[in-house]
């Protein structure tokens, strides 16, 4: 069991890095400006829809029925609002209006909404990665349970993982660079929330390895999916409509939906009959 948990460490480490690249890309360019940045804010809200509804949501349903999986669905998505309630959210300006007061006000005032703007970036990253952490969590268990089942098996989903986990070091790393212009913090948190996988490893590994019911494995994913669902329509979407503009933010969903939703289908590709994320 030892090795088994080794070489699950091992790979779960290479798709959870993955992150890594991700922000790898964002802090080698120049810093983005806002429309890149709705851009990309719409682009990530499409992953984590994706992932939310058409992953952890359906198989919640598919596999502990249509009532208990809505009820941990919810239940996910109202702890995360109660979350969301009782952390204090700086107000954000419409971003032509930061633009300009900045350039006109000589006395700070455009500053100081510039900083609010940054607050606000800086919180949507933390709660992106939080809920990136939530999803990369099982995905270590996933690829525990593969590499029992086979080292191919094991291998395979580590790689068909650590390229859908790409971009969601983009979604993490982009806006914490914007806010903090620290090309290390939006590497050191994107790199943390792909830390995940291998800490679902080792607590499915040791803490319960053959008592975790499959039952409560996929209510926890359909909360999980409940959680992704609300932060990215409560937190990425309005920011994405801001920088972006609406028309141009939904564009930018539905490629990231596309995107993640073809990753979804080679890592289900890659996984044995008896087995699913």
């Amino acid at each position: 069991m030892d090795s088994q948990v080794m070489v699950a460490l091992v790979l779960s480490l290479v798709g959870g890095l993955s992150t890594s690249i991700g922000a790898f890309f964002v802090i080698i360019n120049p810093a983005p400006n806002l429309k890149m940045l709705g851009l990309l804010q719409g682009f990530a809200a499409g992953l984590m829809l994706s992932i939310s509804f058409f992953d952890l949501a359906h198989n919640a349903l598919n596999s502990i029925g249509f009532l208990k999986g809505n009820l941990w669905f919810f239940a996910g998505v109202i702890v995360f609002a109660l979350i969301a309630h009782f952390i204090p959210e700086p107000t954000l300006a419409p971003t032509s209006t930061v633009v300009k007061r900045k350039q006109k006000d000589d006395d700070g005032a455009g500053k100081d909404l510039m900083k609010k703007h940054r607050r606000q970036v800086l919180f949507s990253g933390i709660i992106t990665a939080i809920g990136i952490s939530l999803h990369n969590f099982p995905e270590g268990m996933a690829v525990f349970l593969g590499s029992i089942k086979g080292l191919r098996v094991g291998v395979n989903l580590a790689f068909a993982i650590a390229l859908h986990n790409i971009p969601e070091g983009v979604a993490v790393a982009l806006p914490v660079y914007f806010a903090t212009e620290s090309k290390w913090q939006a590497f050191k948190l994107a790199t943390l929330s792909g830390l995940a996988e291998p800490l679902g490893v080792i607590i499915v590994a040791y803490l319960f390895p053959s008592s975790l019911s499959p039952q409560i494995l996929e209510g926890l994913l359909g909360s999980v999916g409940g959680v992704m669902a609300f932060l990215t329509l409560h937190e990425m979407l309005p920011l994405a409509f801001d920088y972006a503009g609406p028309k141009q933010a939904v564009k930018a969903v539905f490629i990231g939906m596309a995107f993640m939703s073809a990753s979804l289908y080679f890592l289900e590709m890659s996984l044995p009959e008896e087995m699913s994320l």
